[in-house]
């Protein structure tokens, strides 16, 4: 991952930005949440989410947004919310182009191209 552009984002990390597209969350919320999203696909322990959190955090595409019960919060930054919507479109470009070579024909059939989103 990297502050100026990106080709693309790891699932984990596309699920990290849509959990904290919707409101701020500490980390076992994100995870959760994660796990939810992803149907149960992705499921991330500690290490993983807290070494994206740390890279994001770096990168400025999310901050620390208090703390309460000695939990940390964390929100998405506008640069992060910039990167999820280029990400989304980026996905929403690749689906219309296999509806257009009929290589999936209705939006169930995406799940086979595309496992975690």
């Amino acid at each position: 991952m990297n502050s100026k552009t990106i080709d693309s984002i790891s699932p984990q990390v596309l699920f990290i930005l849509l959990s904290l597209a919707v409101k701020k969350r500490h980390g076992y919320e994100i995870m959760k949440q994660v796990k939810l999203d992803s149907n149960g696909k992705i499921s991330m322990g500690p290490g993983t989410l807290y070494g994206a959190i740390k890279r994001m955090l770096k990168d400025g595409w999310i901050k620390e947004a208090g703390m309460s019960n000695r939990r940390k919060y964390y929100s998405l930054t506008e640069f992060g919310r910039k990167n999820l919507s280029s990400e989304l479109q980026r996905y929403d470009d690749i689906l219309i182009q296999a509806r257009k070579k009929e290589i999936i024909k209705n939006p169930l059939a995406a799940k086979l191209l595309f496992r975690y989103v």
